[in-house]
């Protein structure tokens, strides 16, 4: 796959190796957010918040012409989601680096793709609810608002305790092709 006409995008499965490729990743775009005043992800990641994913598998690094360019995990079930029926793969964590701008529709292009081999009804993802911005991408990517949900723990965090933060749930219907 080529993106601008020049360069080779490819996914490659995050190991404990690269476990420093994907917090960077995560951190640089949590950082991009919190100086612009968007409350989605905490400022910076911790190891213990994706060595999880990471160890089962589930997570990506993107590449483009052969630099880290984003990271995203797909997951193959979330309590989050308990109350929907069917089959999904869950995006979580997607994120790009600021010159790779633009990558987010690759991502989930891919991750669309992915979830229709595995033969899943749906791809779901969810933001906060006061992200406006990122809640517009979605929908204009073809997803659909399916409800707001509160969760515990500061933003990008599940915890049974902590702060509450509210949710917006979004879902596309995937065809068999």
């Amino acid at each position: 796959m080529t993106v601008g006409g020049n360069a080779d995008v490819v996914f490659l499965r995050a190991d404990a190796e690269r476990m420093d490729d994907v917090l960077s990743v995560l951190d640089e775009a949590a950082g991009w957010l919190e100086a612009r005043g968007i409350d989605q992800w905490p400022s910076r990641f911790e190891r213990a918040w994706v060595e999880e994913a990471i160890s089962r598998g589930e997570t990506w690094l993107v590449e483009v012409g052969g630099k880290v360019a984003g990271t995203v995990t797909v997951d193959w079930s979330d309590p989050l989601w308990v109350d929907a029926g069917g089959t999904a793969g869950y995006i979580h964590r997607m994120a790009v680096r600021r010159w790779a701008s633009g990558m987010g529709a690759v991502i989930l292009d891919w991750a669309a793709g992915g979830a229709r081999r595995r033969g899943v009804d749906a791809l779901r993802l969810d933001c906060v609810k006061s992200n406006g911005r990122l809640r517009s991408y979605y929908e204009a990517r073809g997803f659909v608002h399916r409800g707001d949900v509160s969760v515990g723990g500061a933003p990008g965090q599940r915890h049974d305790d902590g702060p509450v933060t509210w949710v917006s749930r979004y879902e596309t219907r995937l065809d068999a092709g």
